[in-house]
C-alpha cells in the first residue's frame, strides 16, 4: 500500500467509524499484527509481481485507485490471484452492485467493480425509490474519510 505500517496501525486501532480497535495491534517494516496474525504489507508497485499464490490470497480487492481497468488489475492474477475486485468505478470491468445488479454476475468474471462507496450508499436507496415513486432528478452530497494518498 501507499501508507506507512505505523500509520495503517494508528488508522485501524483509532478508527473514527468504528471507535478504538478491542483487540491488539502492532506493526512491524513488513506489515501489521492483528490478534496475533501476521497481515503482510507489499510496497509493490507492479500487481504482477505479488506471489498472491504463496500468500493462498485467492479474492483481491484492488483499491489503489491506481489499477481500475480490467487489463491494469489482471496484473493481479499473474501472481495467482483468481479474482480482483475493483473497488472503483472502472471503465472498462463489468461493475455490480449489491442490492441494484448482482443477479448478472456469473462466476466466469475474474475482473470486476463494485462500483464507488458513493454509488453503493446511493443506489440500492434511488433504485427501491424509482421502482416505488419515480425518481426524475436528485441532488446528493459525499462526504469522503482520509485515504492513503493524503499527506495531511
Amino acid at each position: 500500500p501507499f501508507i506507512e505500517t505505523k500509520y495503517a496501525e494508528y488508522m485501524l486501532k483509532y478508527d473514527s467509524q468504528h471507535g478504538q480497535f478491542k483487540d491488539e495491534i502492532s506493526h512491524d517494516d513488513c506489515g501489521l499484527v492483528v490478534g496475533g496474525k501476521h497481515i503482510k504489507f507489499y510496497a509493490e508497485r507492479d500487481p504482477a509481481n505479488i506471489k498472491w499464490s504463496e500468500t493462498g490470497a485467492e479474492y483481491i480487492v484492488e483499491s489503489t485507485g491506481v489499477f481500475t481497468t480490467t487489463e491494469k488489475a489482471s496484473a493481479h492474477l499473474k501472481g495467482g490471484a483468481k479474482k480482483v475486485i475493483i473497488s472503483a468505478p472502472s471503465a472498462d470491468a463489468p461493475m455490480f452492485v449489491m442490492g441494484v445488479n448482482e443477479e448478472k454476475y456469473t462466476a466466469d468474471v475474474q475482473v470486476l467493480s463494485n462500483a464507488s462507496c458513493t454509488t453503493n450508499c446511493l443506489a440500492p436507496l434511488a433504485k427501491v425509490v424509482h421502482k416505488n415513486w419515480g425518481l426524475k432528478e436528485g441532488l446528493m452530497t459525499t462526504v469522503h474519510s482520509y485515504t492513503a494518498t493524503q499527506k495531511t
